[in-house]
């Protein structure tokens, strides 16, 4: 009982990780006087920003360093970085010291680095700890991350209200102090069994509990988050913040108190009595699915011989179908060679799907605060990164819907994705039709919802799609386009708000107003929330195809999971 009591400190322990060290996702708290201080044009800030980002393509180092170092040194390592990289931005920022564009260049790129580092270490956590309920732990513990940039402005309000560029600050140290809190559970990892079905669902409900935690979590965030009128209020409400942090720790302590019940008082009160019932651990293990792969592959014949008898198909439709259907996937859980997955048309439709939607997102939380700035808005950028920020969490936690409903509403998780890149151009055209207050909250608020479910779902899919043996490397090529996605849309971005500029001010309204290289107006943002909505239909078309083509293996997979639990 010790060790089970353990892996949920572990668990406490890689939600703090992941909470403090989205440090990317405050980057527009404190760009505009990053811009300042340096001198530089919009689209030298955005190559800052896709820095950041760049990070991502090295996140491999992070695997190569797992498999020659303890995991508590990757940890620390991570932490050095971001240490390093964002306390010397800090010390630029706030005029200490001064250095070329070029080396504020590799220490965002440093910076950007630390947080894949953080990231692995978190998921290697989760996959020893939580082998029986490793999607739930991931979901779980990586909507957390998406909250980092609510709680850095609710400390940032609550320390130092006077100081944008403290965000750096708050970057560079807190990480570390969270990976030495960290340090103790994780050196004292537990060697854990398989677990009885009993211990199973006594898991999935703690889960279940946890996700009502972090709800709490999130919708305090949402309320007091970018509370700005009083530094002793916002003391004590980052106070509470941190208490729903802390208060899962309790979890171990319920294990033990419960353990402790049953064995002297003998109560009646059972689990496997519940008819609430999560999800079975070879429900959540793909590789198990596997090890009927011959008769699998009889099912999925018989169930395309099925589909050709029922379906009478026009020759318009036949021609369709012959584009959609070759090559599709025949079953879930294959594994796929890097070489053999860029040769597969569902993984470009799942690229493109992800480059269209979740980068987008992840693009326009960097531009938040001169989007907000060029509406009239900038002193409402710590509340609008806020509403981002808590709106991103609710997203991830929302990605572990499928995983809870599977045992009444089976759906696709392909067909989730479809429905999660939806509000991504509906709010695109609702900022560039709309310059309100009211639309760039609803708006933002939609982004961050879309963008937050396909990041944390994004895992699950690839392991689903393309084998759970390779998601290390599969889903690293996946996220390249994050990189690719913030050069290319934040260059857009940037082309568009320095063209405007240098216009002469035609008054309020679609005008551009130039006024220390800052642009005022709807024009500024206009075009690029255009072709950002464009592409984010071209993205959902995308995923709907990549549903169409994927939703046979879906149905073969349920059909195997409901058979095996005859046996």
């Amino acid at each position: 009982m010790g060790g089970q009591s353990r892996k949920w400190m572990i668990l406490v322990a890689t939600i703090w990780i992941q909470a403090f060290t989205g440090t990317n996702f405050d980057f527009s708290a404190y760009s505009s006087n990053m811009k300042s201080v340096l001198g530089i044009s919009q689209v030298q800030l955005n190559y800052l920003a896709t820095a950041s980002d760049l990070g991502k393509l090295f996140g491999w180092s992070s695997g190569l360093a797992l498999m020659y170092l303890p995991l508590s040194l990757v940890l620390f390592i991570a932490a050095f970085m971001g240490l390093f990289g964002y306390g010397i931005q800090w010390l630029v920022v706030t005029n200490f010291i001064s250095l070329p564009y070029i080396l504020m260049f590799l220490l965002c790129l440093l910076a950007g680095c630390s947080i894949c580092w953080f990231n692995t270490v978190c998921f290697v956590l989760c996959i020893r700890n939580f082998p029986d309920n490793r999607p739930l732990a991931l979901s779980l513990t990586v909507s957390f991350n998406g909250v980092s940039a609510a709680l850095y402005a609710l400390a940032g309000k609550a320390i130092n209200p006077s100081s944008n560029a403290f965000y750096l600050l708050l970057n560079a140290l807190v990480p570390l102090i969270v990976s030495i809190a960290a340090l103790v559970p994780i050196l004292r990892q537990p060697t854990l069994a398989r677990l009885s079905s009993d211990e199973n669902r006594r898991d999935s409900l703690i889960f279940l509990f946890m996700n009502v935690i972090a709800i709490l979590n999130g919708v305090y965030l949402l309320l007091f988050g970018s509370y700005t009128s009083d530094q002793t209020v916002a003391r004590f409400l980052f106070s509470g913040a941190l208490f729903l942090l802390i208060f899962p720790l309790c979890i171990p302590g319920v294990i033990y108190a419960r353990d402790w019940f049953h064995r002297t008082v003998h109560t009646s009160l059972r689990l496997e009595n519940s008819t609430f019932i999560l999800i079975e651990d070879d429900h959540l293990e793909l590789h198990k699915q596997l090890l009927s792969r011959e008769n699998s592959k009889d099912d999925t014949t018989m169930l395309l011989l099925n589909n050709d008898k029922n379906k009478g198909f026009s020759e318009i439709t036949q021609c369709c179908d012959s584009i959609i259907w070759r090559g599709r996937l025949e079953m879930l859980g294959e594994e796929h060679s890097a070489r053999l997955l860029l040769r597969k048309l569902d993984f470009w439709l799942y690229y493109i799907a992800y480059f269209c939607g979740g980068t987008i997102g992840l693009v326009y939380s960097n531009n938040l605060g001169q989007i907000a700035q060029s509406l009239g808005e900038g002193s409402k950028t710590t509340t609008l990164l806020t509403l981002y920020s808590s709106f991103s969490f609710f997203g991830r936690l929302l990605s572990a819907v499928p995983d809870y409903m599977r045992a009444k509403i089976y759906f696709a998780r392909t067909g989730w994705l479809s429905i999660a890149l939806f509000p991504t151009p509906l709010a695109l055209f609702l900022l560039a039709t709309s310059g309100t207050t009211l639309s760039l909250q609803i708006g933002t608020a939609l982004m961050g919802l879309s963008s937050g479910f396909i990041f944390a779902a994004a895992v699950s899919i690839t392991s689903e799609l393309f084998g759970p043996n390779s998601v290390g490397v599969n889903h690293n090529i996946v996220i390249t386009n994050i990189p690719i996605g913030s050069l290319v849309y934040g260059f857009l971005a940037a082309i568009v708000y320095d063209s405007n500029v240098s216009n002469s001010g035609t008054g309020p309204g679609l005008g551009g107003v130039m006024s220390e290289s800052v642009c005022m107006g709807r024009d500024c943002y206009f075009l690029t929330f255009v072709v950002w909505g464009c592409l984010s239909v071209m993205g959902l078309v995308c995923s709907i195809l990549l549903f169409l083509r994927t939703r046979h293996a879906y149905d073969l997979f349920e059909h195997n999971r409901k058979s095996s639990q005859l046996y």
